[in-house]
């Protein structure tokens, strides 16, 4: 799809009617209590719409509309076919409505119109369509027994499950959770994140169009402490899957072990090292990736290469290509498709990430931030500097120097988060030991990313716990395991044997 003028998304935005209501058992509804909460661009400062702040009420009964959907097997209980082919029609609606979809997440976020026309969007419909033709071709399994018994393995949806979504990428992470929850056949309760509620609701209005039956899909705007902890405590939600900071990732462990030990798989924080070593090979190359790792989506992203470690001797050339790669990163008006960073979601995350660039960091490049936008900022620190310890979460690159691979490693370890990792060297030996050597879910070699959606995703350390998003390990995270044990013997002592 090409991409439009500015003038043409400005006049897609003026026409789009947005979803204010919470969305429970089926149809759009205001919260209980009435309330709402504003939404604002980040980059204007323009009021969007005042949505429905849900609260603890709102959760009861949307857990209660999806417990019945779940126990009466309107979709917990069809063919995996029948399933497959309503998730595939999904995709195709949201394909169908991509556009109206990518303008409202550039207005609701900040996101520049490039990166949710070119990257989100499309990976929201290939999400949903990987995860629905994968529903039919999981089999389940036949353990070795004796001659007079049957031993069956078999996965069953785990019922309710709480999904609790992060404001960095609204389409994408509504994507990587529904696809498999609604795969797997659990009713599902959405809580997008407060910044970021519109797309939500509206794939949520697309899901009944393609006929996801009453009470399966329901979607709770509001802020954590009035639906977060609720889904988090609620003794009939069987899972919760949570994406966010690790700080409130600890929160849902509590939640769990105060409530009713429900399955919780956290993919949080990360303070991600990309290892540059004196013998890699292309360095312009090497530098896009970097330039690539660090800016994307405002460095709004927990695997974003915040860390570049480099060894001294190639240090030089490398920052001068990350210097020339970084002058194609524009930024501006996220609705203008030239740009390539946009404004930070809020103004408290703005002030947070402009917090960062201090008197004392040594600015190689940017370093300048107003009005709800931060420029990409390259900064030369040692180890110790809390540019390097904390996660900012904007388009912030620390710079760290080393001797040697072993002190490249070490120094990558270094720190309490393990989402994810690149090295690059032509030494394969190197690669592959270095590889092996980062403790980090995902290590990418010669190049900045995450795998594509039939690789697992998540982290080691403070970044993850339970599970992993992505390729058939999504799923394990929404099933449970049953043992189904059969006795085939006719004789009474040879079933006691």
């Amino acid at each position: 799809m090409s991409l439009l003028t500015t003038e043409e998304y400005k006049a897609i935005a003026a026409s789009l009617t947005l979803p204010t209501q919470a969305f429970i058992d089926g149809s759009f509804r205001p919260a209980i209590s009435g309330k709402t909460f504003t939404t604002t661009n980040p980059a204007t400062g323009e009021v969007l719409a005042k949505i429905a702040a849900c609260g603890p009420e709102d959760v009861d009964f949307a857990v209660a509309k999806a417990r019945d959907a779940f126990e009466d097997g309107r979709w917990s209980r069809l063919h995996p076919k029948e399933r497959k082919e309503v998730l595939i029609k999904l995709s195709k609606l949201i394909k169908r409505n991509a556009r109206e979809l990518a303008v409202m997440e550039s207005l609701d976020s900040g996101k520049t119109i490039y990166d949710c026309e070119t990257v989100d969007v499309p990976e929201t419909v290939h999400c949903l369509s990987w995860h629905a033709e994968l529903i039919d071709k999981i089999y389940d399994q036949v353990a070795p027994s004796s001659d007079g018994h049957l031993a069956l393995v078999v996965r069953e949806p785990v019922g309710v499950v709480g999904l609790v979504l992060p404001w960095n990428f609204p389409l994408l992470m509504l994507a990587w959770k529904i696809s498999p929850a609604l795969a797997a056949g659990c009713s599902i309760v959405v809580k997008p994140a407060k910044e970021t509620s519109l797309t939500a609701l509206r794939i949520a209005e697309l899901a009944m169009e393609a006929g996801v039956p009453a009470g399966v899909f329901n979607v709770l705007p509001g802020g954590g402490a009035d639906v977060g902890e609720p889904i988090g405590r609620h003794m009939d939600i069987d899972m919760v899957s949570f994406t966010g900071s690790t700080e409130t990732g600890r929160k849902f462990l509590t939640y769990a072990s105060e409530s009713n030990l429900k399955e919780v798989t956290l993919e949080m924080g990360g303070k991600n090292p990309a290892v540059v070593l004196d013998d890699a090979e292309n360095l312009d190359r090497v530098a896009a990736h970097i330039t690539n790792g660090a800016f994307w989506n405002m460095g709004e992203n927990c695997s974003a290469s915040s860390r570049l470690i480099v060894q001294k001797g190639v240090k030089e050339e490398l920052l001068k290509r990350i210097l020339a790669h970084a002058r194609e990163w524009p930024m501006g008006d996220p609705l203008d498709p030239v740009n390539r960073v946009g404004a930070l979601v809020s103004k408290s995350h703005y002030e947070k990430v402009a917090s960062y660039i201090t008197k004392d960091a040594k600015v190689l490049l940017g370093g300048k931030a107003a009005d709800g936008f931060v420029e990409p900022t390259i900064l030369d620190c040692k180890p110790g500097d809390l540019q390097v310890r904390e996660e900012i979460f904007g388009p912030i690159l620390t710079v760290l120097t080393v001797e040697s691979y072993d002190e490249a490693i070490a120094l990558a370890n270094d720190t309490e988060y393990g989402l994810a990792a690149s090295i690059y060297t032509a030494n394969v030996k190197k690669a592959i030991r270095g590889a092996r050597a980062l403790r980090a879910g995902t290590v990418t070699v010669n190049s900045f990313g995450e795998g594509d959606i039939a690789t697992p995703f998540g982290g080691y350390k403070q970044s993850g716990f339970g599970g992993r998003d992505n390729g058939i390990h999504a799923h394990d995270q929404y099933t449970q395991i049953k043992t189904i044990w059969v006795d085939l013997s006719d004789d009474a002592d040879e079933a006691v044997a």
